[in-house]
């Protein structure tokens, strides 16, 4: 008998408007902090920027989830969120105004907020609960794979045309204009959204939500939920921002070259870049292994992982030793991130799938936030290596944690 297909045409597409919008995200990312500065921006302003634009983002997930499963559609959120995200890119260009920049930056996370619950319900809808490690393994793969293409492009425009900033969020817009050309080619499955149990819809379009009625999800939802998405979330509050450990490298190289700032940035770039391949390659690998041996036990590995790079990063200080810990946090991120959208894809009803990664993504948001500022004032008042090895020390105690208090279920899910 012939197994059905894996990677369907609707997977296929969500996958590549993730690439072509990263691709588009990603070149911007490295120059996004010395263009703010370069219209004016002081760092106090870009920090507030940034903390804004991911509050709305984070409260947005939630309430775009939970809207996906009471209209019971998918497609259009997922197109809408992608189609803002690529038009704000050349807003940012546009005017130099600081409301203007908020309005604009704001925009391209609520894109995020609108789109991400319901694009991952559709990867859950598309496969079945022994293959969801191989599917949200191979969207993150190709998300991935765009996050490495972008900053590539922008080194060689900026290289070619130094200083231009202001043109490269112009060209930014083609790689999301072709995601929005890819995502207008998604349907939604003719069929209504049904409890597993019964037959009747469990949400009537009728039905009137405010911003934040997906907050009453977590009383309705199960204890197994309830306890990894605690584990979790504490391991986001343990998990600062990529930035701090791009900062320690740079900070360590700088002492290396001999306080060459221009070599410095390159390899740190450089860095960043070979964790996104490293990433990208392994995450469609790493989740065909998470169906063989348990998606909990992947997430386990990718944390103990994370642990070892966070607990060895304060004490770095080579290129090949960076270089390792970065090959190994690629790993951590291809264990983690997709696995533990599958794994809660197949402990959530079907007709809440939004909802109950809109709900984790929410507060994953919020969660960031308070990481990175409690990373900061670690680093001012004791120094990186307390930093780091805190944060090490800590998310081994997550890992005994999900070990021992969440059972591990392959889904409760039909087709």
């Amino acid at each position: 008998m012939k197994q059905p297909k894996v990677l369907t045409r609707t997977i296929l597409l969500v996958s590549f408007v993730s690439l072509f919008t990263d691709v588009a995200s990603e070149m911007l990312y490295p120059v996004m902090p010395i263009y703010l500065k370069s219209i004016g921006f002081s760092i106090l302003l870009i920090g507030i920027l940034e903390g804004v634009a991911e509050a709305v983002a984070g409260l947005s997930k939630g309430f775009f989830g939970n809207l996906s499963d009471q209209r019971q559609k998918r497609a259009p959120f997922v197109r809408y969120g992608y189609a803002l995200s690529a038009i704000s890119k050349p807003m940012l260009a546009l005017f130099i105004y600081p409301l203007w920049i908020f309005f604009a930056r704001t925009l391209d996370r609520i894109g995020k907020g609108i789109r991400t619950g319901a694009r991952d319900a559709i990867l859950s809808d598309e496969t079945t609960p022994e293959n969801k490690g191989r599917v949200f393994g191979f969207h993150r793969s190709m998300d991935t794979i765009g996050a490495a293409i972008g900053p590539f492009l922008a080194l060689i425009y900026l290289w070619l045309f130094p200083g231009q900033y202001r043109s490269l969020f112009i060209i930014a817009f083609f790689p999301g204009l072709i995601a929005i050309l890819l995502s207008s080619l998604l349907k939604d499955k003719k069929h209504p959204l049904t409890h597993q149990f019964t037959s009747s819809p469990v949400h009537k379009l009728s039905t009137r939500i405010s911003f934040l009625s997906y907050l009453s999800y977590w009383k309705r939802s199960t204890p197994v939920f309830r306890k990894l998405v605690a584990g979790l979330l504490v391991f986001t509050l343990l998990n600062s921002s990529d930035v701090f450990l791009l900062l320690i490298v740079r900070t360590r190289l700088m002492n290396f070259f001999t306080n060459d700032p221009h070599v410095a940035d390159l390899w740190m770039i450089g860095i960043y870049i070979f964790y996104n391949l490293i990433y990208a390659a392994s995450s469609y690998p790493v989740g065909i292994m998470a169906d063989r041996i348990g998606l909990k036990i992947m997430l386990i590995i990718g944390l103990f992982l994370f642990s070892v790079v966070y607990s060895g990063m304060g004490f770095a200080s080579s290129i090949v030793t960076f270089a390792l810990l970065f090959f190994l946090y690629g790993i951590y991120a291809a264990a983690t991130e997709g696995i533990s959208k599958a794994w809660i894809t197949n402990i959530a009803d079907k007709s809440e799938t939004a909802t109950a990664i809109g709900f984790y993504t929410s507060f994953a948001s919020i969660f960031s936030l308070l990481a990175s500022s409690i990373a900061g004032l670690l680093w001012f008042a004791f120094g990186a290596e307390v930093l780091f090895l805190t944060s090490g020390i800590g998310v081994f105690c997550v890992i005994i944690y999900l070990y021992l208090a969440v059972p591990y279920h392959p889904g409760n899910q039909k087709k």
